[in-house]
């Protein structure tokens, strides 16, 4: 019988595209998302339990109901901006609705998790690029709550036995490579989405927020991972778990940066359109480089991405936005004017 596999947040970007790997590789996908986010037509390889983790019968018989050997843990909420304005929701959502999941988890006698955290956690670097043992002091709640679940994990599995995978993603960027599923965030706030809406004449055009930031050409510079590597990682890390590694915490990233006016020349260069944009302050809580050292992933998981390389990246992307254009059951909600 095919192993079950729990995945909250399964409907959203990432959980969806790992949801997808986990079916190509032998898994049941079992989904579970408060569709806050998540999109119904992007959950294809698996059954879908709305739910959400402040309910905690409802996870508890999703645990009962199906044969679920292990979980990985997206859903949370995932805006940088609005978390320095609502601090509690992040921590009430992230952190506290965390804690309900490994009580059931507990109760339920499942042992191996694999946890979305975020290259937030550590906050202005000190050195770049930034290997995984480097201090961890986020600069916004959204990171402080990631932090705090990878807390809460090393303590879980001191005294619970939970063996854990905190996967701290960089930049995820990209669409399945078929063409099935892709990025579709309302409101959307990632760079290459909005430059690729811009170019197909989607949007007003494109914001670049700071120019001033000490990197060779003013703007920030960020690691950018495709979907599908980041997909690949989380399988290899739920593998990883069920044959008896030791627990980890992983960077997932390529090791090489591009800037904003990088990616917006790669969006013009794929996409065949010029890119409008307006220059404009910074914003509070972004550092200027982040850029993984992905030795852990490497090392321990065998990981290697694959699919990274910025134009791989962009038209994969730049296909499912196009092809989104126009249709009147479009998934993708980008045919507004901002």
């Amino acid at each position: 019988m095919k192993k079950h596999i729990l995945v909250t947040g399964g409907a959203g970007y990432i959980g969806s595209h790992t949801a997808k790997a986990l079916s190509l590789a032998g898994y049941v996908p079992v989904t579970f998302d408060n569709m806050v986010y998540g999109h119904r037509w992007a959950v294809k390889w698996g059954p879908l339990i709305e739910g959400d983790l402040g309910d905690t019968a409802a996870i508890e018989r999703v645990l009962k109901d199906y044969p679920i050997e292990g979980v990985i843990h997206f859903a949370a909420y995932a805006y940088v901006g609005e978390s320095m304005t609502s601090p509690e929701k992040y921590f009430r959502n992230n952190a506290i609705n965390t804690l309900h999941l490994l009580e059931a988890m507990k109760a339920a006698g499942v042992h191996d998790l694999v946890f979305s955290s975020t290259c937030a956690t550590y906050g202005v670097p000190g050195e770049v690029p930034i290997p995984e043992d480097h201090p961890q002091r986020p600069i916004n709640p959204y990171g402080e709550s990631k932090l705090f679940i990878e807390r809460v994990l090393h303590w879980h599995h001191l005294a619970h036995g939970l063996n854990y995978a905190a996967l701290r993603y960089f930049n995820a960027a990209g669409a399945d490579l078929d063409g099935e599923i892709g990025e579709a965030h309302d409101p959307e706030t990632h760079l290459i989405p909005l430059a690729i809406e811009s170019a197909l004449g989607l949007r007003k055009g494109l914001e670049i927020y700071g120019t001033d930031y000490p990197t060779p050409d003013g703007t920030a510079v960020r690691d950018y991972i495709h979907v599908a590597d980041l997909a690949d990682a989380h399988v290899r890390a739920l593998r990883h778990l069920a044959s008896g590694g030791e627990s980890l915490r992983a960077n997932l990233g390529t090791g090489h940066g591009h800037s904003v006016r990088e990616v917006i020349s790669a969006v013009e260069r794929v996409g065949g359109r010029q890119v409008p944009v307006r220059e404009c302050p910074r914003r509070p809580g972004d550092p200027p480089e982040l850029v993984a050292a992905p030795t852990r992933a490497g090392d321990v998981l065998h990981w290697t991405p694959r699919f990274s390389d910025l134009d791989t990246i962009i038209s994969s992307a730049w296909r499912w936005h196009q092809q989104q254009v126009g249709r009147v059951d479009k998934p993708a909600r980008i045919a507004r004017v901002s």
